[in-house]
C-alpha cells in the first residue's frame, strides 16, 4: 500500500481538452514495480470495454449503457428499430443526443468524453490511494489514448479524398 502513495501522487493529472501527459505503457511500466502481479496483469489487458477489476464492473455498465443509448438513437435518426432491451437512463439519453446532434464528429467525442471523465470521477468517489483509484486512473487514460487517435487534418482530408470519390462516381454516371 505504501508503493501506491508514491506511484499515485507521481502520476500527472489528466484532462479531456489537451496532450496526453504519459502514454499508458509508461503508466504500465510505472505500475509495474508499484502494483501485485494481479492487479498488474488487470491493467495490461485493461481495454473499455472490460468487465473485470477494481471499478471497472462498474465502468462497463455505464459504458455499455452509454453505447447501447448511441446505438439506439443512431437506429431512431436512420429510421431503423432497434430491438435490444437495455436500461434507459435520462441523462445518459440527454448527452448522446448532444453528441449526435455536435456539429461534427470530433465535438461529438468531446461532449462523449467529458461525460465518461465526469462518470468515472463520481465512481471514483473519495478514493485517493487504492486499487479504484488507479483503475480509473487507467480508464481515463485508455480514453485519452482513444481520442489521441482522433486527428483533425487526417479526418478533413479523409472526408475530401472520399468525396472526392463520390464526386467521380456522380459525375461518371
Amino acid at each position: 500500500m505504501a508503493s501506491y502513495y508514491y506511484l499515485i501522487s507521481s502520476l500527472p493529472d489528466l484532462k479531456t481538452d489537451g496532450e496526453m501527459p504519459l502514454t499508458y505503457d509508461e503508466f504500465l511500466g510505472m505500475c509495474q514495480s508499484n502494483v501485485s502481479e494481479s492487479k498488474y496483469k488487470f491493467l495490461k489487458n485493461l481495454t473499455l470495454s472490460s468487465e473485470e477489476g477494481p471499478l471497472v464492473k462498474e465502468w462497463a455498465a455505464f459504458y455499455k449503457n452509454l453505447m447501447r443509448e448511441l446505438n439506439y438513437q443512431r437506429s431512431m435518426n436512420l429510421g431503423k428499430p432497434y430491438l435490444t432491451s437495455y436500461d434507459k437512463d435520462s441523462v445518459i439519453a440527454q448527452v448522446a443526443g448532444a453528441a449526435l446532434a455536435a456539429k461534427n464528429p470530433l465535438e461529438a467525442e468531446k461532449i462523449l468524453l467529458d461525460y465518461e471523465f465526469e462518470n468515472l470521477d463520481s465512481l471514483v468517489g473519495l478514493h485517493t490511494f487504492d486499487d479504484v483509484y488507479l483503475f480509473g486512473y487507467a480508464i481515463k487514460l485508455k480514453l485519452l489514448e482513444r481520442q489521441s487517435c482522433f486527428v483533425q487534418k487526417k479526418g478533413q482530408m479523409e472526408f475530401k479524398r472520399l468525396f472526392d470519390q463520390v464526386q467521380q462516381r456522380v459525375y461518371s454516371l
